[in-house]
């Protein structure tokens, strides 16, 4: 018996009944040998940590464009809590962690430059639209290891592609990451929000605080317990009536008064021009772009949908970098002046 069938055998005597095995996975879009020492689940985990998609999250903004410190969240740093919450949870509810952190390493792989900005340019000037969700799905289908992809089992990019709000996994595990989305989003924006100045404690409505915890690691305690005691043997994933309504206001609370704050958005306008100049240049150029996309093309994929997944792929300092490079003016001599 090879340790990876040891590993399944565990599985089976330890985890609940509602988890999601690795050896029940629905399994690749094409069949390779099994590992001999991983679960397919824990393999799909480590490639998405070792693909490049997941290198460049360090270095993508998550609500503060370029901001002027060190300890504000990058898209990364939200991811690894995205890890951390939802991992925490499956362990306690003896759910598959594999499975859980493989989704949550990989559900923002898709995401833009400058944010939620970003995202939304491409969305209205490509007339396919464009989502970071389903982008980050073919990321790992098609744009890694040069049009390889990576191969990943069906449960992982399912719970990549419905972690957000209006969808919903097939799996628990995928459920758990999508409430642990939120949890991590949530809490670290306004924790990033009083770090910025724009916000403070009293400016949560005292009858969200009082449900939910009065600092942001009581919320987050909270809400992480609420959701592993509330779904303690069920064949679900969910919060109490009042906890998740409160969540639900603090999110709307967050829109209102900090996603949509024009201190801290101040930048976003520059940002989604720089991105929309980027865009019209490649399609009249598109034959800078790196010879990977150029065989795409001639493969047949739509030409716009080439350019977004090149412009989505960058991060914050690359677009900017390229923008320079095309559009703003360098400074020249003649010797002897």
């Amino acid at each position: 018996m090879t340790i990876r069938e040891q590993i399944e055998k565990r599985e089976q005597e330890i985890l609940s009944p509602f988890a999601c095995l690795s050896i029940n996975s629905r399994g690749r879009d094409y069949d390779e040998p099994q590992c001999d020492i991983r679960p397919v689940f824990q393999r799909d985990r480590d490639r998405i940590l070792h693909s490049k998609a997941f290198r460049r999250l360090k270095n993508k903004t998550q609500v503060f464009l370029t901001p002027k410190g060190d300890h504000y969240r990058t898209r990364m740093s939200h991811t690894l809590e995205v890890s951390q919450n939802a991992r925490t949870i499956a362990k306690a509810l003896r759910l598959n962690e594999d499975l859980v952190e493989a989704i949550a390493l990989g559900h923002d792989l898709g995401h833009t430059p400058f944010g939620h900005a970003g995202e939304r340019i491409l969305n209205e000037i490509y007339e396919g639209g464009f989502k970071h969700n389903e982008q980050s799905v073919r990321i790992v289908e098609k744009l890694e290891k040069d049009g390889a992809g990576l191969n990943l089992t069906w449960e992982v990019r399912d719970g990549m592609l419905n972690h957000q709000t209006s969808l919903m996994p097939h799996t628990l595990e995928g459920k758990i990451v999508r409430l642990s989305d939120k949890i991590a989003y949530i809490n670290s924006d306004f924790d990033d929000a009083i770090r910025a100045q724009l916000l403070c404690e009293d400016d949560i409505p005292l009858e969200i605080r009082n449900t939910l915890g009065h600092s942001t690691k009581a919320r987050l305690n909270h809400m992480v317990h609420n959701i592993i005691t509330n779904s303690m043997g069920k064949d679900d994933i969910c919060m109490s009536k009042e906890s998740a309504q409160a969540m639900q206001d603090l999110r709307k609370f967050m829109f209102a008064n900090l996603y949509n704050n024009p201190v801290a958005k101040s930048e976003e306008k520059k940002a989604k021009a720089m991105l929309k100049q980027l865009y019209f240049y490649y399609m009249e150029h598109i034959e800078e772009l790196p010879q990977k996309y150029l065989v795409m093309l001639e493969q047949g994929d739509d030409k716009g949908r080439i350019i977004c997944d090149y412009i989505s792929g960058m991060t914050d300092q690359y677009a900017t970098t390229k923008f320079h490079e095309y559009f703003v003016p360098v400074a020249w001599e003649i010797d002897g002046y």
